[in-house]
């Protein structure tokens, strides 16, 4: 999910556009609680019947399986967690990367040397969004689908030519 505003300058340092770029998540908490009901309903359902004819081990089988399921959700989550900021003054261009162990990297780049630099494919789009100054690339939106990643990059591309007007 992509939230983009895009204001005015009235100072220097004024944000004329900031953008926080989120993965996309397809489940709610409570969607999850669902699936992993309805997971549970169903294993419960097959697992108690090869128990009772002597099959035990499938029991713990199916048990084993809901615990990868639970385990891949929870890292699908917490990755889900990721967040990147993109602010744009006359005097800077700021960009956050908040990484899903909650680690944040903070980088300045002068907006008046800086180019964005874009890779599309024809067949499936907008491939990859960076920012580059000198010899220093950071790729932006790497998490986000073609066509966000190219809705940000014309929304970021025309504040840069806004601050350098």
């Amino acid at each position: 999910m992509t939230t983009v505003t895009a204001r005015g300058a009235l100072a220097p340092d004024q944000p004329i556009f900031s953008a926080t770029l989120t993965p996309h998540n397809a489940l709610s908490p409570l969607d999850f609680r669902l699936v992993m009901t309805l997971l549970c309903a169903g294993a419960l359902v097959q697992a108690v019947p090869m128990v009772m004819m002597g099959a035990w081990p499938v029991g713990w089988f199916f048990g084993l399986d809901l615990l990868v399921i639970y385990v891949c959700f929870r890292i699908s989550f917490a990755r889900g967690r990721r967040a990147e900021q993109v602010e744009v003054s006359r005097m800077a261009l700021l960009i956050r990367k908040f990484g899903w162990r909650g680690e944040m990297q903070e980088l300045r780049f002068n907006p008046f040397w800086v180019r964005l630099k874009t890779v599309d494919d024809p067949d499936y789009g907008m491939q990859r969004v960076s920012v580059v100054q000198s010899r220093q690339e950071v790729e932006l939106g790497s998490f986000l689908a073609p066509y966000e990643r190219e809705n940000f990059a014309k929304a970021l591309s025309g504040a840069l030519a806004e601050v350098k007007r």
